[in-house]
């Protein structure tokens, strides 16, 4: 068939350009202002040898949504796909616990796995439809029906200026914990 293409041999990041990203923009978030993808939140545990010191892995969201400027509102993990579409998320999960982030999606291109950190839905994880991905008035809507409304809370990813469009980096501040 002319036109037709093996997900299966398409990258993590072909999935998301060719099916993630237009399900998330065709639901209606806007891709200027409410589409950020790859944000680096940790920079990686130094691991000191010796003498030797080196740094782990850094910590990337493969995509976070924001409801408004500053106001991140769900994160969403890809994977290939090779794996099931809910491989991501105890991965995203994790992520957004870190991030203070309520709705965790996770997607391998062939539909979504939602999981509810607020805890008031009917259900706390369900499957939905490429084509089903909330609109931002939904999961909002959703939040607020929480009691948990992040208007008047600290935000926790605070987005550094990219020097360019294509280096974009955040950061993530954790406050001092005191023991």
């Amino acid at each position: 068939m002319a036109g037709q293409v093996d997900k299966k041999q398409l990258s993590e990041r072909d999935i998301c350009t060719k099916f993630i990203t237009p399900a998330i923009k065709q639901a209606g978030w806007d891709e200027m202002t409410q589409i950020r993808e790859e944000v680096g939140f940790t920079r990686g545990r130094i691991i000191v040898r010796g003498k030797l010191v080196t740094r782990g892995k850094a910590k990337r969201a493969d995509y976070v949504l924001y409801y408004k400027p500053n106001l991140p509102h769900a994160l969403v993990e890809a994977k290939d796909n090779n794996h099931a579409v809910g491989d991501g998320i105890q991965q995203g999960l994790e992520y957004a616990e870190m991030l203070d982030i309520p709705f965790v999606f996770s997607s391998n291109g062939d539909g979504f796995v939602f999981h509810d950190r607020t805890g008031t839905g009917a259900l706390k994880e369900t499957d939905l439809p490429l084509g089903g991905f909330p609109s931002p008035p939904v999961t909002w809507q959703v939040n607020n029906a929480s009691g948990r409304s992040r208007l008047a809370m600290p935000c926790k990813l605070q987005v550094t200026p990219p020097a360019r469009a294509c280096s974009a980096r955040a950061r993530i501040h954790i406050p001092a914990r005191h023991v």
